[in-house]
């Protein structure tokens, strides 16, 4: 008889997580669930879904925006890759696989299957990062603005509680860094910080 949501253990919950296959028809690549969660973990990463290089290593953002993230909250790669430490947790789990324009969007079942099930269990959680649109939407429902753009830029209404809206950190957006330098100036200092603070906590 399998365990009632409020008695199955984290571990148990991830190894069911990490052999999810409800998506798998829809996957040109199959089936990979990348992410990491620990219930001690203080910083939540909410991403957009693994790319093509993240699928083929299983490691969550091992790639140049991964690189460029660490460099943001500066911390190293043992700290970000320590689960008590940091959770990551994408609005989708697995690689989409390419469209006309970048990669497909997260599967629309992941989160609603798995954040309810997930979310509730990282009891101390103090900062989440909303890492682009589709994070954003997730986390933000409503109270974000009419762009990703205006939104980041109010990061101050969300920051306060507990939730940081942020440009996802490819590559691919190095236009949209050199067009909002306030980014850079005014809102990285600040995530510097309140991550150095939640590490030392």
């Amino acid at each position: 008889m399998a365990a009632s949501p409020a008695t199955e253990s984290f571990d148990a919950l991830m190894a069911r997580i990490h052999a999810c296959q409800i998506c798998a028809r829809h996957l040109p690549h199959g089936c990979r669930p990348v992410l990491q969660a620990h219930p001690d973990a203080r910083l939540l990463i909410v991403s957009q879904a693994p790319g093509r290089k993240v699928h083929e290593t299983g490691i969550p953002f091992h790639d140049k925006s991964g690189e460029k993230l660490r460099a943001w909250l500066g911390i190293d790669d043992v700290t970000f890759y320590d689960p008590h430490h940091v959770a990551i947790v994408p609005m989708g789990f697995c690689y989409p696989g390419k469209g006309e324009s970048g990669d497909l969007p997260p599967r629309p079942e992941c989160a609603p299957l798995w954040h309810p099930q997930l979310m509730p269990r990282l009891v101390n959680v103090k900062l989440t990062l909303a890492i682009g649109g589709y994070a954003i939407r997730g986390m933000l429902g409503n109270r974000r603005k009419a762009t990703l753009t205006e939104t980041c830029e109010a990061w101050r209404e969300y920051f306060d509680g507990g939730v940081l809206p942020l440009p996802h950190p490819s590559p691919r957006n190095t236009a949209w860094f050199q067009r909002h330098p306030w980014f850079e100036a005014e809102t990285l200092p600040e995530l510097k910080r309140r991550v150095r603070k939640l590490m030392r906590g």
